[in-house]
C-alpha cells in the first residue's frame, strides 16, 4: 500500500510563488484599473466640474456594458487581430488593442471640459467600458490557459491572484488617480483632472510592458478544434458555397461553444451547472443591495461605515482572498463551494443579530469583517469551479457565459431586494434571516451533480 504525504501548510503556501501566479496577479490588475476611470474618477472629476448628482448618476449606467459582454465572447474566441495576432499572439493581441483604445480615450478626455461637452465625455466613458468589458473576456482567457488542464490546485491559486489583482489594480489606480489630481490642484493647475488621466496613461504603458512577459500557450490545437467543428455543422449543408461557409462560421462562432458545453457535461449536468451558478450569489446580492441603507436606518455614520466596510473591508478581501485559495487547494473546490455557501449564510444571520441588537460598533465590526470573509472565500471558489469546467477550444466564450449568468442572478432577482425590505414593514432581522436561506437551493443542486462533474482537482 502506498501512503500518500499530505502537504504543510507552508508547501501549499508555495503554490502563490510560481511565476504564472505573478503573472495571473498582473492580468487581474490590467482588468481591475479600467474601473477607476470610470467609476470614482469619472464621478469626481464630474462632480468638481459643478454637474449635477443626478447626472453623475446617470453616468454610471455606462457600467451595464460588463453584464452583457458575453454577447460579443465568441468573436473573441474567433476573430484574428491584423498584424498584433501574428506578432505577439491572439490573446495579447486583443488585450494590446483594447488597452490603446482606453489609451486614446484617456487622450481625449484630457483635452475635454464636461461642463461644455458632457455628451463627448460619458461617450468617451462609455468607449472606455466597452473596451475593458471586452478585455476582461480575453484577460480572463488568458488566465485559464497559463494553468494545465489537470492543474486544478494550480487553478485555486490562480483564481485567489487573479481576485487580489484586480483589486490591487483598481486600489493602485484610485490611490494614483486622486493623490495626482490632489497634487496637480494645489500646484495651481486648472485642468487637474486632465492632466490626471495623462499620467493614468502611463500606467496603461507600463501594464502593456508587463504583459509581454506573460506566456501565451500556441492557439493552434484550439483554432483545429474550432475547425472541426465547423465541419461538422458544414455538413449539414447539402451545396457547399461562399454562403453556406460564411453561415457555418457564424453558427459555429454562437453556438459551437454552447454545444461544447452541453457536449462535455451531459444535458442535465449542463443544466444543472447553469442554474447552480445562476442562484449561489442571488442572497449575497440582496445584503449588498440594502447593506448602506441598513447601515444609515440602525444609525451609523459614513465615517463608520467608510472605516468598517470599505477601508477594512478591503484588507480583509486581500488575506481571506489568499487564504481561500489555499483552502480550495488544499480541500477541493466542491468543497469549498459548499462551505462558501455556508459561510455566506452565517454572515447573513450575523445583520440579523445586529438588526435586533442595540447600536454596536463593536458588533458591527464583526458583522461587516465575516461578510467580507465570506464573500472573498465564495469568490475564489467560484472563479475556480468557473474555470476548471470550460472547454479549453473556447475558453473565452465559456466564462464569460458562466460569468454573466451569474451576474445576471445577482442582478435581476436582488433587484427586488427593497422591495421585499417594505413588504416585510422594515423588519431588518427577517430580512437577512430570508438571504440566509436563499443559498440553500443552489447548494442542493450542487449535491445532486456533485459526482458526475467532470474537475480536474489534482
Amino acid at each position: 500500500m502506498i501512503e500518500l504525504k499530505k502537504q504543510s501548510l507552508s508547501e501549499t503556501f508555495s503554490i502563490y510563488f510560481d511565476k504564472r501566479m505573478f503573472k495571473i496577479l498582473l492580468l487581474g490588475a490590467i482588468s481591475g484599473f479600467p474601473w477607476v476611470l470610470i467609476g470614482s474618477s469619472l464621478s469626481l472629476w464630474l462632480k468638481e466640474d459643478g454637474l449635477s448628482r443626478s447626472t453623475i448618476g446617470w453616468a454610471g449606467l455606462i457600467f451595464a456594458v460588463y453584464a452583457f459582454n458575453y454577447l460579443w465572447a465568441p468573436l473573441v474566441d474567433r476573430i484574428q487581430i491584423p498584424f498584433l495576432t501574428k506578432k505577439i499572439g491572439h490573446r495579447r493581441g486583443w488585450i494590446v488593442l483594447m488597452q490603446l483604445i482606453i489609451l486614446l480615450s484617456l487622450i481625449l478626455w484630457s483635452i475635454i471640459n464636461p461642463t461644455q461637452n458632457l455628451a463627448l465625455v460619458i461617450t468617451v466613458g462609455l468607449i472606455i467600458a466597452i473596451a475593458s468589458a471586452t478585455q476582461d473576456i480575453t484577460v480572463d482567457a488568458l488566465r485559464i490557459e497559463q494553468i494545465g488542464e489537470t492543474e486544478g490546485k494550480s487553478m485555486a491559486a490562480g483564481a485567489a491572484m487573479a481576485v487580489v489583482g484586480w483589486w490591487s489594480g483598481y486600489k493602485l489606480g484610485g490611490v494614483l488617480s486622486l493623490f495626482s489630481a490632489d497634487i496637480l490642484q494645489k500646484a495651481g493647475f486648472e485642468n487637474y483632472w486632465q492632466l490626471t488621466f495623462l499620467i493614468l496613461g502611463i500606467l496603461i504603458i507600463l501594464m502593456n510592458i508587463g504583459l509581454m512577459f506573460v506566456n501565451e500557450a500556441d492557439s493552434d490545437e484550439r483554432y483545429n478544434q474550432q475547425i472541426e467543428n465547423d465541419k461538422l455543422i458544414l455538413n449539414n449543408f447539402e451545396k457547399q458555397n461562399i454562403f453556406t461557409r460564411f453561415l457555418t462560421w457564424i453558427v459555429g462562432t454562437i453556438s459551437g461553444p454552447i454545444i461544447s458545453f452541453f457536449k462535455k457535461n451531459g444535458f442535465s449536468i449542463a443544466v444543472g451547472i447553469l442554474g447552480f451558478v445562476f442562484l449561489f450569489k442571488v442572497g449575497e446580492a440582496f445584503l449588498g443591495r440594502m447593506s448602506i441603507i441598513f447601515y444609515k436606518e440602525i444609525g451609523f455614520s459614513k465615517s463608520d461605515i467608510a472605516i468598517y466596510s470599505k477601508t477594512l473591508g478591503w484588507i480583509t478581501t486581500v488575506i481571506f482572498t489568499l487564504l481561500g485559495g489555499l483552502f480550495v487547494i488544499r480541500s477541493g473546490v466542491l468543497k469549498a463551494m459548499f462551505l462558501a455557501g455556508i459561510l455566506m449564510a452565517s454572515t447573513n444571520l450575523l445583520f440579523s443579530v445586529l438588526a435586533w441588537s442595540d447600536k454596536s460598533e463593536l458588533l458591527f465590526a464583526i458583522a461587516v469583517i465575516f461578510d467580507d470573509i465570506a464573500a472573498a472565500f465564495a469568490t475564489v471558489a467560484f472563479v475556480a469551479f468557473i474555470s476548471l469546467l470550460v472547454d479549453r477550444s473556447y475558453t473565452a466564450t465559456q466564462y464569460a457565459l458562466l460569468a454573466s449568468i451569474g451576474t445576471a442572478g445577482r442582478t435581476t432577482l436582488a433587484s427586488s431586494s427593497g422591495a421585499l425590505v417594505d413588504w416585510l414593514n422594515g423588519d431588518w432581522g427577517i430580512f437577512f434571516i430570508l438571504t440566509a436561506l436563499m443559498v440553500i437551493p443552489s447548494l442542493i443542486i450542487l449535491w445532486i451533480m456533485k459526482k458526475k462533474l467532470q474537475l480536474s482537482e489534482k
